[in-house]
């Protein structure tokens, strides 16, 4: 398999330039940009999430409740999200 030279580049510039229009490349470039930043926030933003979750506790109680119960078990008052 061939690398991509620098006159490949070119071209495919060229090209791109034809098809889109000078006026819309930053446009292009800006929303590519936007879209990466978006992506790489979603990909750290999961990680972080799982790990700052605080555990919860009954309201009443003060019991701590596993993030699957709807109830709590000690005094059966209805859990908060």
């Amino acid at each position: 398999m061939a690398m991509i030279g620098s006159q490949d580049l070119l071209v495919g510039l060229a090209l791109v330039l034809f098809f889109f229009g000078a006026k819309r490349l930053p446009e292009i470039a800006r929303s590519l940009g936007k879209s990466m930043q978006e992506f790489k926030k979603g990909i750290s933003g999961e990680a972080e999430e799982s790990e700052t979750s605080a555990p919860r506790s009954c309201t009443s109680c003060k019991t701590p409740l596993d993030a699957a119960w709807t109830h709590c078990p000690r005094c059966g008052t209805v859990a908060l999200p």
